[in-house]
């Protein structure tokens, strides 16, 4: 994204560190603040994060500023749901996939017989949801339950979770997780 090392330097400059200062503070090499900085190296989310928290600033009110140009629209239609899944195994459709600075990320899931996550999952989020058909064993932290239709979960995304259609049909959810991971 541009003008993220520009923004990135004006901070670090208005909390009076230095590169290296940053780079102890943060964990992230020198060498890489440096090029950040200069607009000649993308850093990943986790990265610009830890940087940002050293400077006593989180990724929301970094970018709380930049207001997309694009219009927005309120309504999708099912057709225009993205799917960012598996449609024959796990199917993700994304609701909101061009809304224009998605703070949160919508899904209308669906899961085969038989189909769970491949491994235990951990992102910086928090994510809930509910199931509207058949049954999902989520499993939170080495926790399980089987939640049916109308059941529901909240929990920090950074432990470790999994989820699995305990239903011989097609099992559904609707989550959301905040930040988008996505």
């Amino acid at each position: 994204m541009a003008m993220v090392g520009a923004k990135l330097r004006a901070l670090r400059q208005r909390r009076g560190l230095g590169m290296r200062e940053l780079a102890l503070r943060s964990g992230v090499s020198h060498s890489a603040i440096s090029l950040i900085e200069r607009e000649r190296m993308s850093p990943s989310v986790d990265t610009l994060g830890a940087i940002l928290a050293a400077l006593g600033a989180t990724l929301s009110s970094f970018f709380a500023d930049l207001e997309s140009g694009l219009p927005s629209r309120p309504f999708y239609k099912a057709e225009e749901l993205a799917e960012i899944g598996r449609a024959d195994r796990i199917s993700y459709r994304l609701v909101g996939m061009d809304y224009p600075n998605r703070r949160m990320l919508m899904l209308a899931e669906r899961y085969a017989p038989g189909a769970e996550t491949e491994l235990m999952i951990a992102h910086n989020a928090e994510e809930a949801g509910i199931v509207t058909r058949g049954a999902v064993e989520v499993t939170v932290e080495g926790r399980s339950q089987v939640l049916r239709q109308g059941d529901a979960y909240y929990f920090d995304s950074r432990l470790p979770h999994s989820f699995r259609n305990a239903d011989p049909g097609i099992s559904e959810i609707v989550s959301a997780i905040t930040p988008p991971t996505y």
